[in-house]
């Protein structure tokens, strides 16, 4: 009898979801809080606004153009618009802030909600055996189930981040620029920049012909296997990181030592795996300008220029930076003879290596 019901369990499991437009109104009911019963004029003339308003903030949230005659809102989108407006009108917020707060947010919840999806549907295909196209009819079955848990964790990391970044940004900014000063005059390039940071990049090695010799899954599990340590990594070592472009990762830390501790256990996790290629590491301590989630400067150009010159599994730094780590044992610097670098002229580089210590311990 068991190993019968074990049988009709697994054929069970691997049945084709069919989906009806009932289970897809009930699960849009669940995540929009209504059914759709409002126009885009009804939603704009109830928040006290004009619908050019109404609209920017709706593309600022990244949502596609909508008829007047669509019914497509409800009394949720009301209480959102009204949320954010009333920001402007209590002049907590300018018009422009508040849209460029509702696109931060619009742009990322996108790209969370995104690599949600796709990390069920990868479990599904996994577990269950079913095709790609199946996993997904069998996400919208089973995802009012998720909802609930997936928005605490949502709100308990926001605020988590929030409070990390106040400290951050705030809290601890006029300590990083008075540290960033040792070794220069005020005349740099990122001198009237506000935040002193180091800003790290790792950059795989020959991963576009790697990436043309895989098929989609092997792929896709070296793109997941490289975020994944690059992210545990940075988050152990007190860095944040920035973004990911295909094969390669930017971040930044408090300190040069920080920045220095996470370029070395990545280059060294990155060389002792035997799935992923080396990666080309540096590391600059200098000011950066933080907007819209992303760094910009002088500093993230010189770390950038500094990875191409990089030997697979080697931290390149500048002459900056490697005077600020010097003098700390858990570092060896190395410097070379002086290269070119675009935008920056002669610059002397210097392979950073471990010095006494154990560097980061991962779990």
């Amino acid at each position: 009898m068991a190993a019968g019901t074990g049988t009709a369990a697994a054929s069970s499991a691997v049945a084709p979801v069919e989906l009806d437009r009932e289970t897809i109104r009930q699960l849009e009911c669940e995540l929009l809080g209504a059914e759709r019963t409002l126009r885009r004029r009804d939603i704009a003339a109830s928040a006290g606004v004009s619908l050019l308003s109404a609209r920017k903030l709706w593309r600022a949230m990244g949502f596609p153009n909508i008829g007047d005659d669509d019914v497509a809102f409800t009394d949720k989108d009301l209480d959102a618009l009204t949320t954010i407006i009333d920001l402007v009108r209590q002049e907590q917020l300018t018009e422009d802030a508040a849209i460029s707060i509702t696109r931060a947010v619009g742009q990322m919840t996108d790209r969370m909600v995104v690599w949600q999806i796709e990390a069920i549907v990868e479990e599904i295909v996994a577990q269950r055996g079913l095709s790609d196209s199946d996993a997904r009819k069998t996400l919208v079955t089973e995802l009012p189930d998720l909802i609930d848990p997936l928005e605490k964790t949502l709100v308990y990391a926001w605020r988590r981040q929030m409070n990390a970044a106040v400290q951050r940004l705030a809290l601890r900014a006029e300590s990083g620029l008075r540290s960033s000063d040792e070794g220069r005059d005020g005349d740099e390039q990122d001198a009237p920049l506000p935040l002193a940071r180091a800003v790290g990049f790792a950059d795989l090695v020959s991963y576009t012909s790697l990436s043309r010799r895989m098929n989609e899954r092997t792929l896709a599990q070296l793109v997941q296997r490289f975020e994944n340590k690059s992210s545990e990594i940075i988050s152990v070592g007190g860095g944040r990181l920035v973004k990911t472009v295909g094969d390669e990762v930017l971040y930044i830390a408090e300190s040069p030592e920080a920045g220095a501790e996470i370029s070395l256990a990545l280059a060294k996790a990155f060389s002792d795996d035997d799935f992923l290629p080396s990666a080309r590491c540096s590391l600059v301590w200098g000011r950066v300008l933080s907007r819209l989630g992303d760094i910009y400067g002088p500093t993230v150009n010189l770390a950038a220029r500094l990875t191409a010159l990089a030997e697979p599994g080697q931290v390149l730094v500048d002459s900056v930076t490697a005077a600020t780590l010097e003098h700390n044992d858990n570092f060896v610097l190395s410097f070379h003879e002086p290269r070119n670098v675009r935008g920056f002229g002669e610059v002397r580089p210097a392979t950073l290596t471990r010095g006494t210590g154990a560097g980061l311990i991962l779990d």
